[in-house]
């Protein structure tokens, strides 16, 4: 199946029900009156993590979502019916970020946890509800709110306990088809991974932990070498890396010229990445041609630099030496990973969410008035809602509308920038004569 970690959609929320005008009429009820429904609420875009799922393929071939539309209202007081919520499945640890800024504004990471990314529109009133003892006849009801659309990027960054990092070919899938049942093509040349591999650790207790294998880092990913640093988003929610160094033969760089390089890889793609606990560990011992003195100056020298570069640092600073084809010190390996796991908490600051704004309706109540050559533009989240929910084909309602507005001090503002009877006055893009209501 192919790997998907990253989609762009476009989602919108259904828009609410118009409210209905309508009387009651029976025969011995002489003053019936007003008796028309409210509209449904539109249905809303709500994100939702499943454990089934593991790439964002679905995504990516179906990008526009729609929620439903609320009902309109009834006669007889009836409401209609609300709008179905669209319910869109994803991965766990799926980021949900907002196209234009690029904030985050959902982390979902356990199975089953919903974000509400887009409200539906509230539904409009039915003229029975403005009935007064004045206005026992009100001839008008409101339109529905209108949904919200919006872009939305989704990432997917894997939930692992471990994350295997190193220069292409360094043994990373063959460490992990060794220590786990996960099954990844094994070649001799560079890029043969071209996707994370996940795999599961069992422990003697049956529980197990999550490995993942990292690809694709070589010098210069940070200016799109190679992979890129495309894949290093999924070891963000680890809680430390398996650093893998070949000290073979045919290695193509020196073990402390291979820690350093993917060192700084680290480094500029995320400090707090770099930061992470690290396990060094020289893979392909059984090619290499060092001898134990030489063996052991090299772990020293590493071990220095580790403590020089990471600053969460893992105590005592170990060096491992393994040969993943004939098993050569992958045990003690992995059972420092067994006891890492027990000891060292789950990172819970991988991702750090922002207020999402553009979900809902702004109801602020704020307004700015700016002055243009051919008249006047008022913009506030509250007055655009009111022009949007108002049917400026009915009289009634328009001047219900204006009245809103000369409650909340419109037209002084007006007046004070010099207003004149017959200006042009765009609310919420509908344009209006200004008149001196004094």
């Amino acid at each position: 199946m192919q790997f998907i970690d990253q989609v762009r959609i476009h989602v919108a929320s259904g828009s609410g029900g118009d409210g209905a005008v309508a009387w009651r009429r029976e025969k011995y009820v002489p003053h019936g009156g007003p008796a028309g429904g409210d509209g449904g609420r539109g249905g809303d875009v709500v994100v939702e993590a499943d454990h089934n799922l593991s790439t964002l393929l679905d995504l990516k071939y179906q990008t526009h979502y729609q929620a439903q539309h609320g009902e309109k209202g009834r006669s007889k007081n009836c409401h209609g019916k609300s709008g179905q919520d669209c319910v869109i499945k994803v991965p766990c640890g799926t980021v949900v970020m907002d196209a234009e800024t690029g904030q985050p504004i959902a982390d979902l990471v356990e199975d089953g946890q919903k974000s509400i990314i887009a409200f539906g529109g509230r539904g409009g009133r039915g003229n029975a509800r403005f009935a007064t003892s004045k206005r026992r006849s009100p001839q008008f009801a409101d339109p529905g709110e209108a949904g919200v659309e919006r872009e939305l990027v989704l990432e997917l960054k894997l939930i692992a306990d471990v994350g295997i990092i190193g220069l292409p070919n360094a043994g990373k899938s063959t460490l992990i088809s060794v220590i786990s049942a996960a099954k990844p093509k094994i070649a001799d040349y560079p890029f043969t991974t071209l996707t994370p591999n996940l795999g599961v650790v069992k422990k003697p207790s049956g529980d197990g932990l999550v490995v993942a294998d990292i690809p694709g880092l070589i010098e210069g990913a940070s200016q799109g070498a190679g992979l890129g640093h495309k894949f290093l988003r999924h070891v963000e929610r680890t809680r430390f890396l398996l650093h893998l160094i070949d000290i073979s033969s045919l290695a193509e760089f020196g073990p402390l010229e291979a820690f350093h390089l993917i060192q700084t890889e680290l480094t500029l793609y995320n400090q707090a990445m770099a930061a992470k606990p690290q396990i060094l560990v020289l893979t392909k011992a059984d090619s290499s041609e060092l001898d134990e003195p030489a063996l052991a100056q090299l772990q020293g020298q590493l071990v220095a630099a580790l403590q020089e570069t990471v600053t969460h640092r893992l105590e005592p600073p170990l060096v491992y030496v393994i040969s993943s084809l004939t098993r050569q010190g992958v045990e003690p390996l992995v059972n420092r990973l067994f006891e890492l796991h027990d000891t060292l908490p789950v990172p819970t600051d991988a991702v750090e969410l922002v207020h999402d704004t553009k979900a809902f309706a702004n109801d602020d109540s704020a307004y700015e008035v700016v002055q243009g050559d051919d008249g006047f533009v008022i913009s506030g989240g509250k007055l655009d809602r009111l022009v949007r929910v108002t049917d400026l084909r009915n009289e009634r309602a328009v001047m219900r509308l204006t009245n809103i507005f000369k409650a909340m001090g419109l037209y002084k503002s007006l007046a004070k920038l010099g207003a004149v009877e017959g200006d042009l006055v765009e609310v919420g893009g509908v344009q209006f004569e200004y008149f001196n209501d004094d």
